[in-house]
């Protein structure tokens, strides 16, 4: 398994634009990456995910065309650009990693402790 360490989170305007990064610890190549999301009283959900070599990217729907994954597989990092957020973006934000490509949870079997992003209407 590899860890993983998300910062960047924390309180914006609705309009505004946070970016989360994720820090893994050995090769993170190896594994392809996502985003997943918990705001309170919800399932934890999917968000993006990207494929180990970065070519190949899935987003859920709700965030298309606002957020966009990338990872630096030299520094070990997988980045969250998120623009024009609105309040029900509001979650607790979590990094993981899987073996193979994919947009379910249960393939993911690294998390990080995840962080916080509150956004204010």
């Amino acid at each position: 398994q590899v860890q993983l360490v998300e910062s960047g989170g924390g309180l914006v305007q609705a309009g505004g634009s946070l970016r989360l990064s994720c820090a893994a610890s050995g090769h993170s190549s190896s594994y392809a990456m996502g985003w997943f999301r918990q705001a309170p009283g919800k399932e934890r959900e999917f968000v993006t995910t990207i494929s180990r070599s970065g070519a190949i990217t899935s987003y859920a729907e709700s965030v298309k065309g606002r957020f966009t994954i990338s990872r630096d597989n030299v520094e070990n990092t997988v980045y969250l650009q998120m623009n024009s957020l609105k309040p029900e973006d509001t979650a607790v934000y979590y990094c993981a990693a899987a073996r193979t490509y994919s947009t379910s949870r249960a393939d993911f079997d690294s998390w990080g402790q995840g962080t916080q992003v509150t956004v204010s209407s």
